[in-house]
């Protein structure tokens, strides 16, 4: 099977060089681009990336700056990209490389690897991209390829599998390993597709795909979850001041969207009356309440059910923070689970 894999190698180099999407990150091999957009991608759209890449460049455009950028401004670039954990550590690592590397960029995996918020997939994009250092990076459009063409039914989902991917890739990394990693994974991404039937016609290594060969494309990968999400009922309230201000507050420093700003929210749905009691529990009193509607977020483990309520108020507080629209829109980052709500 290794020597079937590694036939897999060039034709991959040759279609990525042919057909690459032309990326704002790929303009250049510049390792901080790299990282930012590959941070970025972590778990979100490529077409929402985008659109956040070319506004935290302008306003980041190097590692100095990123080391040095105010939390709160921080959070407001990366909102709409949800775990705000992965800004919080793009500037611990960008503070590492200013103070420990002079502010140059590492250039090997071991360097890389050992920076906060980079593991071992992101270490190995950037020191493949970057600097042609041939080492895998092993996402999931990697292991659904490798599953296909191996018609590999092991469950890609646990660690084992991933680690003996990064076992398979690591031995045929040709020497343009940039170009292989990428190629890989771009095939995973336009080609050899997650949620439809993949478009095999297309594919570059259709002749080396076992999968192809016998009709399995549908059934692989396995992906079995082993943990289900745990449902939590909520009720988010707007409340808003007669000038048209509306309430936020920060949450705590530790746990899920910590330090991040919210709507005021419950960890049980409310009735009306009950939301006039929370209310005055806060020193606002309700002067109206109108239901907005049912939404739900889902994160990795748990899963929102809320309802959203319009709450008019006769006066403010000082336990929230009072915000225009243009506060929410240019200053406060809040994040999406309860812009949503809005």
């Amino acid at each position: 099977m290794q020597e079937n894999l590694q036939t897999i190698a060039q034709p991959l180099v040759r279609w990525y060089q042919d057909n690459k999407r032309m990326l704002p990150w790929r303009q250049d091999k510049d390792p901080y681009h790299v990282w930012v957009s590959e941070i970025m991608l972590q778990q979100t759209r490529i077409e929402a990336v985008c659109e956040h890449y070319y506004a935290f460049m302008q306003a980041l455009p190097a590692v100095s700056e990123l080391a040095a950028v105010e939390e709160e401004k921080l959070l407001k670039l990366w909102e709409g990209l949800g775990y705000y954990s992965r800004a919080r550590n793009l500037k611990k690592a960008a503070q590492v490389i200013m103070e420990e590397y002079g502010g140059i960029f590492p250039r090997t995996y071991a360097q890389l690897v050992k920076l906060p918020g980079i593991g071992q997939y992101t270490a190995g994009a950037i020191a493949s991209i970057c600097f042609n250092e041939r080492v895998p990076a092993v996402d999931g459009n990697v292991l659904r390829v490798l599953a296909r063409v191996r018609a590999d039914d092991k469950n890609v989902l646990l660690p084992e599998t991933k680690k003996s991917a990064e076992a398979l890739i690591a031995a045929i990394i040709p020497e343009e390993a940039g170009d292989f990693n990428e190629g890989i994974m771009e095939l995973g991404e336009t080609i050899c597709l997650p949620n439809a039937l993949p478009l095999c016609n297309k594919c570059p290594i259709q002749g080396q795909c076992k999968a192809y060969a016998e009709s399995l494309t549908a059934e692989l990968p396995v992906r079995i979850k082993t943990t289900t999400r745990k449902k939590v009922q909520k009720t988010v309230l707007i409340f808003e001041s007669e000038s048209g201000e509306i309430a936020i507050e920060k949450r705590e420093s530790k746990g899920l969207l910590a330090g991040l700003y919210a709507l005021p929210n419950t960890d049980s749905f409310l009735s009306e009356a009950q939301i006039k009691a929370f209310s005055r529990e806060q020193g606002l009193k309700a002067k109206d309440i109108t239901f907005c509607k049912d939404t739900k977020h889902l994160f990795t483990h748990i899963e929102w059910n809320m309802k959203v309520y319009r709450v008019k108020v006769a006066d403010k507080n000082t336990h929230y923070t009072w915000c225009t629209a243009e506060d929410l829109r240019d200053t406060y980052a809040l994040p999406t689970a309860f812009s949503k709500c809005l």
